[in-house]
Order: C-alpha cells, then sequence, then structure tokens
C-alpha cells in the first residue's frame, strides 16, 4: 500500500458514518471548545478495552457533567468529585481515579483559561513534535491531582506510546469529517501518531517501522515516515487505518 492508496482510503472512509462505535461520538455532542476539550480527555482517557463498554463508560462520566463539562469542573469542588463518582468501575479504573484527573483537568483549566492554553505554554519552537508538550502538561495536571490518577493519564517520560493522550490530540487539533478540532492555536504537522497493537501491526505492515516495541519512540518513528508523505497531517490517516481493528474488514 502506497501514499495514494492511503489517501483513496481516506477519502473514501473518513466519514462520521464511519465513527460508531467509538468514544469519539460521544465527543461531538459539544459545541463550545471549552467544553469539547474536557469531554474528549475523560473519552480518550477511557478509551481502552472493549468498545461498545468503552462508550458507555465515557457516556455515564459525561452524564454526571451534563451538557457542559467546563461549567460542571467551575463548581465542583474536590468532594463534589468523589461523591459523584462514587461507585463508577471502567476495567482497572475506578471512580476515585477519574476524580482525581478530573481534579488535574479543572486546577489546569482554573489556571490558565482553557487545556488549550495550558498546552500552548508547552510548545517550544524547536520542538518536532507535540511530545515534549505533552510532557509538560501532564506534569501541570499532576500540580492538582488530591492522588493520582493510575493508568488513564500517561507519563510521557517513562516512554510510554501515550496512546490516547495522542489520540485526545488527534481529536482537537485536526478538524476534518471525524476529527472536530477545536484547538486553533496548535498545528496538525506536529502530532503523533496515536500508537495501538492494531496501529502497530499496520504500520510494520506498511513499512514504516522496524522497531520491535510499540512505545513512544516508535510512535515517533512511525509518525516520521507518514511525515514523509504529507508533512503537514502525519496522523491523517490514523482513523482509517484502525477503523478495520474496531469495526471489522471495511
Amino acid at each position: 500500500m502506497n501514499a495514494a492508496d492511503l489517501e483513496a482510503l481516506y477519502q473514501k472512509y473518513n466519514r462520521r458514518k464511519y465513527v460508531r462505535p467509538d468514544p469519539l461520538e460521544c465527543v461531538y455532542d459539544y459545541p463550545e471548545t471549552k467544553d469539547r476539550e474536557i469531554a474528549a480527555f475523560a473519552a480518550a482517557a477511557l478509551a481502552y478495552g472493549q468498545v461498545g463498554q468503552i462508550v458507555k463508560s465515557v457516556r455515564a462520566v459525561l452524564g454526571k457533567m451534563g451538557p457542559s463539562p467546563r461549567g460542571y469542573l467551575e463548581n465542583a469542588g474536590i468532594d463534589d468529585l468523589y461523591a459523584d463518582f462514587d461507585g463508577f468501575v471502567h476495567r482497572f479504573a475506578t471512580g476515585r481515579h477519574v476524580a482525581a484527573m478530573l481534579a488535574g483537568l479543572k486546577g489546569v483549566a482554573d489556571r490558565h483559561g482553557s487545556l488549550e492554553q495550558a498546552f500552548a505554554r508547552g510548545v517550544g519552537p524547536e520542538d518536532a513534535t507535540y511530545a515534549p508538550a505533552l510532557g509538560a502538561f501532564v506534569s501541570e495536571m499532576a500540580r492538582h491531582w488530591p492522588e493520582n490518577p493510575g493508568h488513564l493519564v500517561a507519563v510521557p517520560e517513562k516512554g510510554s506510546a501515550c496512546k490516547r493522550l495522542f489520540l485526545f490530540l488527534r481529536w482537537m487539533v485536526r478538524c476534518d469529517a471525524v476529527d472536530p478540532g477545536g484547538w486553533v492555536q496548535m498545528s496538525p504537522a506536529k502530532l503523533v501518531i496515536p500508537l495501538d497493537v492494531h496501529m502497530y501491526r499496520a504500520c510494520c505492515q506498511l513499512g514504516l517501522t522496524h522497531r520491535r516495541q510499540a512505545n513512544l519512540k516508535t510512535a515517533i518513528d512511525i509518525t516520521a515516515g507518514f511525515a514523509q508523505m504529507v508533512p503537514h497531517d502525519p496522523v491523517r490517516y490514523d482513523f482509517v487505518l484502525t477503523r478495520p481493528g474496531i469495526r471489522g474488514p471495511w
């Protein structure tokens, strides 16, 4: 499969009707960027496991926050977060993990005005990707955690592929028929591929990496390969290449 084949796949299948089932479908409900960025982070954080359960869990969390996740966080204290998510479970994540994560987002948004503003502060002019800014963003979140949210929020410095965090960035930075966008200060050119086992296998078959582990270095290696095809949008084909692993073959 060459660049022309990938572009043909994108043109045919990069459509909103092919999104379901996916946690991204829950993010479309929020027209305001400050609400969408909170909803998108929560949805991406829970995006592991069986997709039907993921969507159910995401809707449960977003349902607690009402029509305006940003407004909810502005008015919620730590005790409110723990009370509202008491009893919630999504595989390894408990309500305490969710509450701690949301407390981190609340602290960041309250301090900087929005998640976008906070993230933008961590972007260096010489950075080839958003990986360093992502590390800075997670560190800023950690300043406001009442406790560690566990694996809901990956730590880039540990070398993880940070698939769900880069998925969140893809949703918020890109804007096309699938990705809703909203963050206008960042360029898609610095995004990193959200690397999971399905994407790793697909990219190995495409010859985009020969690395043996699906970690952050491999994600950046694969992204560089895609950037040779589309320098302005290296994660352009992420959705269409990972869809068969979720929906089955096209």
